[in-house]
């Protein structure tokens, strides 16, 4: 995939989630999301890649059937740690969210950093999702990182990165996100799972799964 094509699908999926940010009426998002065309090589294992999936399913499920409709929530699931992104009316509506997601079969760990204020406009939202759209553009073009291995998601301009990376490529995407070319960055919260450097090896030299083989 050469360095223009992908860069227009990045723009593309940015202008994507505009859309959807300014057509939605859901207040609850699941944060995986499948990309066709795209094949993305994935460090989780494809049990792990579904049961984010189920996670992220089920929590949000739960949370819109004991929270207000008046709450706006992300759950973003990866390698068994949950995120839980945008804002909710009260403390009460806050620790009840975290509680649901730990109750989920298969979460490792839940990090809560949802807000108590009014949910977000759409057009706070449609700005995330451009500054979204921009750090993963980003990612792309730095050479010594894999873009596939992270997950990005932007709340009120909170950019957060997820991933099961080395502490190298950690910092690395924090430098890349927190970057002057990127307005509106609030600051950049990492939720990552650290592996070794000897770790990233023994997963880039295992072949891919069914499921990510390139489909011509």
């Amino acid at each position: 995939m050469n360095f223009n094509y992908k860069r227009l699908m990045l723009a593309s999926l940015a202008a994507g989630a505009v859309l959807s940010s300014l057509t939605a009426c859901a207040p609850l998002v699941v944060g995986s999301a499948v990309m066709s065309g795209l094949v993305a090589i994935d460090r989780r294992t494809t049990g792990i890649q579904l049961e984010d999936e189920g996670i992220e399913l089920r929590t949000a499920q739960g949370l819109r059937q004991n929270l207000s409709a008046s709450a706006h929530v992300n759950v973003t699931s990866y390698n068994r740690m949950v995120l839980l992104t945008g804002e909710v009316g009260s403390a009460a509506d806050k620790e009840r969210a975290e509680k649901l997601a730990k109750s989920q079969e298969n979460v490792s760990s839940v990090v809560n950093d949802l807000a108590i204020e009014p949910a977000s406009s759409l057009t706070q939202r449609s700005k995330d999702a451009i500054i979204t759209g921009q750090v993963k553009a980003l990612l792309v073009d730095a050479k010594d990182l894999q873009s596939n291995a992270f997950k990005v998601i932007t709340e009120r301009g909170v950019v957060y990165l997820m991933g099961r990376v080395t502490s190298r490529e950690a910092q690395r995407a924090s430098e890349i996100a927190r970057s002057s070319s990127i307005g509106g960055v609030v600051k950049v919260v990492r939720v990552f799972d650290i592996i070794t450097e000897e770790e990233l090896k023994r997963i880039s030299a295992q072949p891919l799964s069914p499921q990510a083989q390139p489909k011509l």
